[in-house]
């Protein structure tokens, strides 16, 4: 099958069904690195300290939603995954004191986010991105080999 049209057919397509088990156990780890990117930055790159974070909350994201709704199509869950990262990220302009006193708790701010920054619907679109690969790749790879030894 030729590269685009392999790309049209699964983006598309709901040819497969999602693991749950695997998609939450790298929902919990794409977590544990978005966190540990914020937690040690002494440790790590000022350029994965700035951005890691928000590329792989995005990439969690679209884990999470890609757990929740195991047939939906991975153009769907991308873009609902992006809605999503957009909206959230277009409200943090909305300054009023509430909601920001809502912000300051952190597990608020891990959702919320604190403040407006073009820089992190970038994060969002790499983020989105990465894991569009990523079920590609394992679609191609290892789903696609799964059907060999089936047949």
């Amino acid at each position: 099958m030729h590269a685009s049209k392999y790309l049209k057919t699964i983006m598309q397509s709901t040819q497969f069904t999602r693991n749950r088990l695997v998609y939450a156990l790298m929902v919990v780890i794409a977590f544990v690195l978005a966190l540990g990117s914020r937690e040690i930055p002494e440790m790590l790159p000022d350029f994965i300290v700035k951005y890691a974070g928000d590329t792989l909350w995005a990439l969690m994201t679209f884990l999470f939603i890609g757990f929740l709704f195991p047939s939906l199509s991975m153009l769907k869950v991308a873009a609902i995954t992006l809605l999503l990262a957009f909206c959230i990220e277009f409200s943090q302009l909305y300054r009023a004191p509430w909601i920001n006193e809502l912000r300051s708790n952190r597990l608020v701010a891990l959702v919320t986010g604190r403040g407006f920054l073009w820089s992190d619907l970038v994060c969002y679109i790499v983020g989105v991105a990465a894991g569009v690969l990523g079920e590609m790749g394992w679609n191609k790879f290892y789903v696609g080999n799964q059907q060999h030894v089936d047949s």
